[in-house]
């Protein structure tokens, strides 16, 4: 079985100041990636979404990339 990447990683607080683990789960054109592409728990999965969604909205992440 595939291990979650934050498991395997060992981290418990998914951290919208983090940009380098961010944007592993970012597609090319700065949309998330679903969790069954990057084989991320459901509720890792959400808090990534909230933690990404923070970053944009402080500017740390683009929006749309062009």
């Amino acid at each position: 079985m595939k291990q979650d990447y934050f498991s395997a990683n060992n981290i418990k607080h998914i951290d919208y100041k983090n940009i380098d683990i961010l944007k592993r789960f970012l597609n090319p054109n700065g949309k998330i990636v679903g969790h069954k592409r990057t084989g991320v728990v459901s509720k890792n999965q959400r808090k990534l979404a909230r933690a990404v969604k923070n970053a944009r909205f402080l500017g740390l992440l683009p929006f749309v990339a062009r």
